[in-house]
């Protein structure tokens, strides 16, 4: 019986509280909030460079595209697998009614178009690497030195993907402003805008002239983004976002063969991205 009103009494003042706060303007300064989504991304054309023993070349106007898991319920529902499709995971803090400071990972994929043409600058050995990879046996056209010539690039010449994680870990500066709430001062619309910097942590599962492997992840370069998107605010915990980004990346490291002393490219991308993510507000409410 003495649990049974202690549970009453703290549900009454849960009420009461909750009544009370309604009847006032909601302040977001001091919330923190969390989201998990998932995204589709595209890319521009980009060029690639390759270097290591015996070889420096180019490879221009590469095509790449996203690898989206198809919707099932073990795929997307099952939280031992969450992590699979493309998601989007942001912690953040409102440090002013319309200003948040966040820090999350954009976990997007990135998969080069095999047997597509592009063009070829640079220098190929008949052996490259250590130990060496006979690049004579696989190909004899793949030996020589090359000034923007047309190439098909084959996958016994090159496989190349961030599939385990073209992954954009970065921080943003957000700027909310509300389009519109309702007179309980809890349901809502916000729009917002945002700018981002980080760093690049791919898993790149390449094989150059037939010699590669899923690499493990390293930190291959940095990044800048800048997104326009919606809130939805569902109550005062739960809130559904979708945004629309624009970045740049820049690889200096990108693993190729295993051999990451030796072997390794470069590349520079434009991407853009648009993601649904379902979030909860937490820490210190207060009304204005």
């Amino acid at each position: 019986m003495q649990k049974l009103l202690l549970l009453i009494i703290l549900l009454n003042s849960i009420i009461f509280n909750s009544i009370a706060q309604e009847k006032r303007p909601y302040s977001r300064k001091g919330e923190y909030y969390f989201f998990w989504g998932y995204n589709r991304s595209e890319y521009a054309k980009s060029d690639i460079t390759f270097k290591g023993i015996g070889y420096d070349f180019t490879l221009k106007d590469v095509e790449a595209h996203d690898l989206p898991i198809p919707f099932s319920v073990n795929e997307y529902v099952d939280i031992t697998r969450l992590s699979i499709p493309q998601y989007n995971f942001r912690v953040g803090y409102f440090f002013k009614d319309h200003w948040a400071v966040s820090f999350g990972s954009d976990h997007m994929k990135y998969v080069m178009v095999n047997e597509q043409m592009s063009t070829l600058t640079g220098h190929i050995s008949a052996q490259v690497s250590s130990p060496a990879i006979d690049v004579q046996a696989i190909n004899p056209a793949y030996v020589g030195d090359f000034n923007n010539q047309p190439f098909k690039i084959n996958k016994d010449f090159l496989t190349y993907e961030h599939t385990d994680g073209f992954n954009y870990v970065h921080f943003e500066l957000d700027r909310y402003d509300r389009l519109w709430k309702a007179q309980n001062n809890i349901q809502g619309v916000d729009w917002l805008v945002g700018i981002g910097a980080g760093t690049l942590i791919p898993r790149t599962d390449s094989y150059l002239f037939k010699v590669g492997k899923n690499n493990h992840f390293n930190f291959a370069g940095y990044g800048f983004s800048a997104k326009t998107g919606l809130r939805f605010d569902i109550s005062r915990r739960l809130f559904f976002q979708t945004d629309v980004m624009g970045g740049f990346v820049r690889l200096n490291n990108v693993h190729t063969t295993g051999r990451d002393d030796l072997d390794y490219a470069q590349q520079s991308i434009w991407f853009g991205q648009f993601y649904g993510a379902l979030g909860y507000k937490f820490g210190r409410h207060r009304n204005k």
